[in-house]
């Protein structure tokens, strides 16, 4: 009985250090993030309310994203332009100097960009009476119906080309306790609005949305760019934040694209590799890579995944 114990143990040993060393090795194989941008999707429905239907798809779309860990989330376009008015403000003198200073020539290029339109989206309540409301939720009986359709569209933004797109829907239908938006509309309050049915609706179509987003990852080309060599060393503009890991391999080279002469579009892109590199040491947004192979690697080069 001892030796069936001990021989369990050490089994149980070994299969736990098998899974730890397999799931090292896809962490070291994949978890590679683009920086991504969400624009106001336009509002194609019918409906008209007391709130921004585009404000509250865009916010919701965006804080979901954010929760994946798969994606560096960037804000939203009217964000972006906020933070660059601010910084225009800094520059101009205006502003008083000491404690931290704002400046430009740093902020995060978005990958890709996700816009869309929403086509269709209702959101009525019936029976039950009036209710009650309370910071901008209203609640009340009878029943409540929420249903929205999106078609989004994940773009390149550095070719503007569509890169994959999807039809999304959220429906909510409850009897009994609803909840609503109450006169002010939606002010930015994602958490309030996802307890309402307009909300509930939305935030199914979203993650119907995201999880084709991240499904897609895959089949969506992931590249960087050599900053520097020095000394035997190579160090490219992805990190830590874009989820490079030590150990990781990369194939290094110039970028040969080919466009259509009478319009500009990109038609075909690839790489004229004279390289590869390994990943010795990250940082928040570079890596230090070593030189596997090749003898011509310089700034300006393209890093791409093997």
């Amino acid at each position: 009985m001892k030796r069936v114990l001990v021989v369990l143990s050490v089994l149980a040993v070994f299969c736990f250090v098998a899974i730890v060393q397999y799931s090292d090795c896809i962490a070291a194989e994949g978890g590679l993030r683009y920086s991504i941008s969400v624009a106001k999707f336009e509002n194609k429905s019918n409906w008209r309310g007391q709130w921004d239907l585009g404000d509250a798809w865009g916010a919701v779309l965006t804080d979901s994203l954010n929760q994946t860990g798969k994606f560096i989330v960037l804000g939203e376009k009217d964000m972006r332009r906020e933070a660059m008015d601010e910084q225009d403000f800094a520059a101009s003198g205006r502003a008083a100097g000491g404690g931290k200073k704002v400046v430009t020539g740093q902020m995060t290029p978005a990958q890709l960009l996700v816009k869309g339109d929403i086509t269709h989206f209702s959101d009525a309540t019936q029976g039950g009476g009036g209710g009650i409301g309370f910071k901008g939720i209203r609640i009340g009986g009878g029943t409540s119906e929420a249903e929205i359709n999106v078609v989004m569209y994940i773009v390149d933004s550095s070719t503007g080309q569509v890169m994959a797109s999807k039809k999304c829907y959220g429906k909510v239908s409850k009897t009994g306790l609803t909840f609503g938006l109450t006169t002010g509309g939606f002010s930015g309050d994602v958490g309030g609005f996802k307890k309402t049915n307009a909300g509930k609706a939305v935030e199914a179509a979203v993650d119907e949305g995201v999880a084709f987003m991240i499904s897609q990852i895959d089949s969506i080309p992931w590249s960087g760019t050599v900053i520097l060599v020095k000394d035997g060393k190579v160090y490219i503009n992805r990190g830590e934040r874009e989820g490079v890991s030590v150990g990781q391999t990369f194939n290094v080279g110039k970028a040969e694209i080919l466009r259509d002469p009478d319009t500009g579009e990109v038609l075909d892109q690839s790489l004229e590799k004279v390289g590869s590199i390994k990943v010795a040491t990250v940082k928040e947004k570079l890596s230090i890579c070593n030189v596997i192979s090749g003898k011509n690697i310089a700034k300006g080069m393209t890093v791409a995944m093997p």
